[in-house]
């Protein structure tokens, strides 16, 4: 199937789930493009994991109904947490990223353009044009 011996180092079990995940992806389609990205900038596939579990865990504490603002070239915009992905501008989207682009037509990381990013392990809330706003919730 890929035209070469695998590696001897490899347990059987492994084989047959990169086969079968070779065989699903010729049938039902491969990785989609945000996902082949993260894949790419990461250094292993454990760090990519890692990065992804991380992303969810910032976003899946925004309980629903929270309003997130944001300040882009001179505007405000909001964005409701719903139970199922973010509500703006009469739309919803299944991630803050999508957002983000929707709001920018630039690629940001969504959580960090809503001012979600992690430094040294901490969450960073300091800049005043990134907030949740808290008489909307």
């Amino acid at each position: 199937m890929f035209g070469r011996q695998p590696p001897p180092h490899l347990p059987r079990h492994l084989l047959f789930r990169v086969l079968a995940y070779r065989l699903q992806a010729d049938q039902l389609g491969d990785l989609d493009a945000e996902t082949v990205r993260l894949l790419d900038r990461s250094g292993s596939p454990e760090k990519a994991g890692q990065r992804a579990v991380s992303v969810g865990e910032r976003t899946a504490e925004l309980r629903p109904g929270t309003m997130l603002g944001r300040e882009w070239n001179g505007q405000m915009h909001r964005v409701a947490v719903l139970t199922e992905g973010f509500a703006w501008n009469g739309k919803t989207y299944r991630s803050l990223t999508k957002v983000a682009f929707a709001i920018t037509g630039t690629r940001w990381s969504g959580p960090k353009f809503f001012g979600f990013a992690r430094r040294n392990g901490t969450r960073t809330r300091n800049n005043n044009k990134k907030s949740v706003c808290p008489t909307d919730q």
